[in-house]
């Protein structure tokens, strides 16, 4: 199977994700995908469909999340970029606006005693089968001057 040919495919046998079927935009996607179905961390994983969330960077143009994930601890938005763009302006302003998407929502979830929600940007690079989302989390969430979220407790 060709790696250009992953968008026009549709993969299921899924057990962690909402949807029976999920279409990916890459190779990254799938493996990530992958990855958090064999994660014992991760309780359920999604693609967000257009207007899912309400994040918008540059005034109001749309950003929408390549992954939520839902851990044990935490709700997670997780973009996977081709490591050659995670320095790019766009990337930069997409990801300022889903962290600051994530400190509303986690002042929510911390009124209703909810899980608190985080941003990881992770390069392509750093899906790989070893990994988890704890390790990636550790690496890979950004966060607002604000402060921290605590994705997973290691007990």
């Amino acid at each position: 199977m060709k790696k250009v040919m992953i968008r026009g495919m549709l993969f299921g046998g899924f057990k962690k994700c909402l949807y029976p079927a999920q279409r990916f935009q890459s190779d990254t996607e799938r493996r990530f995908a992958v990855l958090l179905e064999n994660d014992p961390h991760v309780v359920k994983w999604f693609k967000p469909g257009k207007d899912a969330f309400h994040i918008y960077y540059r005034g109001d143009v749309p950003y929408e999340p390549d992954f939520v994930v839902e851990t044990k601890t935490a709700k997670l938005i997780c973009e996977t970029k081709a490591a050659k763009d995670v320095d790019s302006v766009e990337v930069k302003d997409k990801a300022k606006a889903a962290v600051e998407w994530c400190d509303h929502a986690t002042n929510h979830e911390n009124e209703v005693g909810a899980k608190p929600w985080a941003y990881l940007l992770i390069p392509h690079d750093a899906v790989t089968e070893a990994k988890t989302i704890q390790g990636l989390a550790a690496a890979y969430t950004l966060n607002s001057p604000k402060g921290s979220v605590v994705v997973e407790r290691r007990s």
